[in-house]
């Protein structure tokens, strides 16, 4: 009985003994995660650990300011100094008033600016706080793909993209195709020389960058063949060399010269000959730095084995006499289909 009475008297101190330990428990805890955290050991090995990125991504060229964006810059209580425009063809914020040396903004982030253009003002303002946006980016540089695809564009971009996804966004490549794929890039277009340094001389200094890629290795999936694409880069699919193939074929054309086109695989192409065509009498017309050569071609007697198939140079003119027609004295004059209006008139795509 004294034993119930003496826990009734006191129970309500044994509840308070267990909250306060739990408490002091969870402080204890809390006290020791956080003493580890701000270590100068930790705080070492943490910092030590972040390493910098190998490439810029799309996203950190994105947010850097380039020729085109239109920018506001806002000083806070202060509506007399507030400005928006675009960059100078230097890279200079353009009409940027009451200071005496311009202010650099290409390919520099927002912030870097605006503490550029507080540095600028403080000679007028006392603790000036500035901020810098970037309102629109739609005049940045577009790229163009051009060259042997099915259809020619220009390119605003604004999310990572690929060569191959491009390639397949124009359709493919078509039978001019050569092989190889020509990426020429400008620095002072896409910031990727002035990433994270704000440096004037880093962008200036930069240099164009050309770089040459197999289609084969674009289709085999080679890492180093499918790089990522920005704005103001100029992709040309090349072309490979004509060779012109007329008279009597079934499809008088234009034919690719690659990987040393025969004469016999270039009228192959062209549809083969016609009931009314003479494969005794074909001529190759070729011209040098002087004069015309003209080299005679029996093409019984080279699918017979007897006589070379003659491999084409480019812009070869092959003719297949036709029976009945006389031969030509003259070099034939060939009418060139031009894909000038196709390029030069592309349409605009946007990948976002």
């Amino acid at each position: 009985m004294a034993v119930d009475n003496y826990l009734l008297k006191y129970r309500p101190m044994f509840r308070f003994s267990r909250l306060a330990l739990v408490i002091l428990f969870c402080l204890t805890f809390q006290f020791a995660v956080s003493a580890q955290t701000a270590s100068p050991e930790a705080t070492e090995k943490v910092v030590g650990s972040v390493e910098p990125a190998a490439s810029p991504t799309p996203a950190d060229l994105r947010n850097l300011i380039h020729f085109g964006d239109y920018i506001d810059v806002d000083v806070v209580g202060s509506a007399e100094f507030d400005w928006r425009g675009t960059l100078t063809p230097e890279g200079f914020l353009d009409g940027l008033d009451f200071i005496e040396e311009p202010v650099y903004a290409l390919c520099r982030s927002e912030e870097q600016v605006a503490a550029a253009v507080a540095a600028a003002y403080s000679k007028l303002l006392k603790e000036p706080v500035v901020t810098v946006r970037i309102l629109d980016r739609a005049g940045r540089a577009v790229s163009f793909l051009y060259g042997a695809v099915q259809f020619p564009q220009r390119l605003l971009i604004q999310r990572e993209v690929r060569l191959s996804e491009i390639l397949v966004l124009a359709g493919g490549l078509d039978e001019r195709a050569s092989g190889e794929i020509e990426i020429m890039r400008f620095a002072n277009l896409n910031c990727v020389a002035g990433l994270g340094d704000g440096s004037t001389e880093t962008v200036r200094k930069a240099e164009t960058q050309t770089r040459t890629i197999s289609v084969r290795d674009v289709i085999k999936g080679t890492p180093d063949s499918n790089p990522v694409v920005l704005n103001g880069d100029i992709i040309t699919v090349q072309q490979s060399d004509p060779v012109y193939v007329i008279g009597g074929v079934a499809n008088p054309k234009q034919v690719n010269a690659r990987n040393k086109l025969s004469v016999s695989r270039a009228i192959a192409s062209a549809g083969g000959l016609t009931k009314g065509a003479n494969p005794k009498n074909v001529v190759i017309y070729r011209r040098g730095p002087s004069e015309v050569q003209r080299i005679e071609v029996d093409l019984d007697s080279v699918q017979a084995g007897a006589s070379e198939d003659v491999i084409l140079e480019r812009y070869d003119i092959v003719e297949v006499s036709q029976k009945g027609n006389d031969s030509r004295r003259m070099a034939p004059v060939v009418r060139v289909y031009s894909d000038f209006v196709k390029s030069s008139v592309m349409p605009l795509r946007i990948i976002e």
